[in-house]
């Protein structure tokens, strides 16, 4: 399956953490990460105030299903420092499973698409990237999508896809 997740790293290193992440997402088995998009900066969409955030989306193929993707890129979290102590606070890392394939799942553990990406140019910006003219299970098109004035900027080209 095809799927595509969103990257995000607002404490520390920003940028060796998101680094890190894909590198970890490469290692977990029944994962392939395909490409990512460049690394954005934007600042904090609710919680708290806290420091800047660095984003990305990348693309991955994977043989695991919706639920077994989630634990691993929990793990990946988990590995990196995550911890979940104030919603939408300051964070080492957040992994969003922002699409697989044209699947919608919306249970307990998981909602895909995220439930919240066309809301979000931190999302949608490095998405549109990735794939041109996505659309959502529903037909919604992203490039139909208004954003507001919420201030993204390039901040670093794509990372580096481990082989």
């Amino acid at each position: 399956m095809d799927a595509f997740l969103g990257l995000g790293s607002n404490l520390g290193d920003r940028l060796a953490t998101i680094r890190d992440a894909v590198d970890l997402l490469a290692a977990q088995p029944g994962i392939d990460v395909q490409r990512t998009s460049r690394v954005w900066e934007t600042g904090p969409v609710g919680g708290p105030e806290q420091p800047d955030f660095l984003n990305a989306v990348v693309q991955i193929e994977t043989e695991l299903d919706p639920h077994e993707l989630l634990v691993a890129v929990n793990g990946v979290e988990t590995t990196l420092g995550r911890t979940r102590d104030v919603r939408w606070g300051p964070r080492t890392i957040d992994i969003d499973i922002l699409l697989i394939d044209r699947l919608t799942i919306d249970d307990r553990r998981l909602t895909v698409p995220h439930p919240r990406m066309q809301e979000r140019a931190f999302v949608v910006m490095p998405l549109l990237e990735l794939v041109p003219d996505p659309v959502l299970p529903d037909g919604t098109r992203l490039l139909d999508v208004r954003l507001g004035d919420q201030a993204v900027r390039p901040a670093f080209p794509p990372l580096r896809v481990p082989i």
